[in-house]
């Protein structure tokens, strides 16, 4: 199979593009929650459950996008470092209801910067109109290729 990039070279290939930012930015802000502890799929669940807490483990992962057994170790992590807490689940015994503990909320709001530190770093020198229309775009193809829905709406 021969592949052709065309006369344009790969500079102007746009899946090229976006999978070497994303690797950068990934990077880079992996980088910047590691003296916080924790790692990018940290943040997320931190996120899902501050925004409505007492999911359970099935929820947060479909929320997430990772199997069970991947959230099961999230929150084993979460759990050994007083992040979050298992409670009983109110309407089924089997599961448990997944809750910010108290320190939670600081190391949350610590992460939060390090992501808006990224974010302002990545798009320094770039018009805040090109910046919020860039993101709808990349909204739009988050949707098309069926990425989870905590990582569409980070910004709605």
């Amino acid at each position: 199979m021969q592949i052709f990039i065309g006369t344009a070279g790969i500079s102007h290939n746009t899946v090229f593009l976006i999978s070497q930012i994303g690797s950068q930015v990934a990077t880079r802000f992996a980088q910047g929650l590691e003296p916080l502890g924790i790692r990018p799929a940290h943040f997320d669940v931190l996120v899902q459950i501050s925004r409505s807490e007492g999911q359970s483990q099935q929820r947060l992962a479909e929320l997430v996008g990772v199997h069970r057994n991947v959230m099961v170790g999230l929150i084993d992590d979460l759990e050994r470092r007083e992040l979050v807490e298992r409670r009983s689940h109110p309407e089924d015994r089997r599961a448990h209801a997944i809750h910010l503990a108290g320190a939670a909320f600081e190391l949350l709001s610590r992460a939060e910067l390090v992501a808006e530190e990224c974010e302002a770093s990545l798009f320094a020198g770039i018009d805040p109109a090109e910046h919020d229309h860039l993101r709808e775009v990349l909204q739009r193809i988050a949707r098309h290729v069926g990425l989870t829905p905590s990582l569409q709406h980070v910004h709605a």
